[in-house]
């Protein structure tokens, strides 16, 4: 598989009011609120194509289709999402070396297709090809 950026990192957040107090009134980032999927973002950070707060129920929805993280399955801290030439063909790898998919890959509503996989280091790693993100510059790498 050939990455080709760092999509986006969030942290897995269990209290949101706390982190947003952390992450935009402490730090200072510039997070705004998507009143549409009720989200908290930005993509205003030099070297960083998105930033998100995530709670761990959205991040559960996205992978096992439950508000609820599974038992048996580590709690991620955070995601890294990196943008690969092909989705499909990366899920097949990562299941080729080992690795368990936590769900087929998936066309999201905003157009990113996307697979998530454990990292060894508890990390929930998505392969994603990001249409939005996609840039001259950022395909050329």
């Amino acid at each position: 598989m050939k990455v080709l950026f760092v999509a986006g990192m969030s942290p897995i957040v269990r209290d949101r009011d706390e982190s947003v107090r952390f992450y935009r009134d402490t730090l200072g980032l510039p997070l705004d609120v998507d009143e549409e999927y009720d989200y908290i973002a930005t993509s205003a950070l030099d070297g960083l194509k998105h930033l998100g707060l995530w709670r761990l129920s959205e991040a559960a929805q996205a992978c096992f289709g439950t508000t609820e993280w599974p038992a048996d399955v580590t709690e991620p801290q955070a995601t890294v999402e990196f943008d690969v030439d092909d989705v499909d063909a990366a899920a097949t790898e990562m299941q080729a070396a080992g690795y368990t998919l936590l769900h087929e890959p998936t066309t999201m509503p905003w157009g990113q297709r996307i697979v998530h996989v454990m990292s060894p280091e508890g990390l929930l790693v998505g392969l994603t090809y990001t249409p939005l993100m996609r840039d001259e510059s950022s395909q050329a790498h």
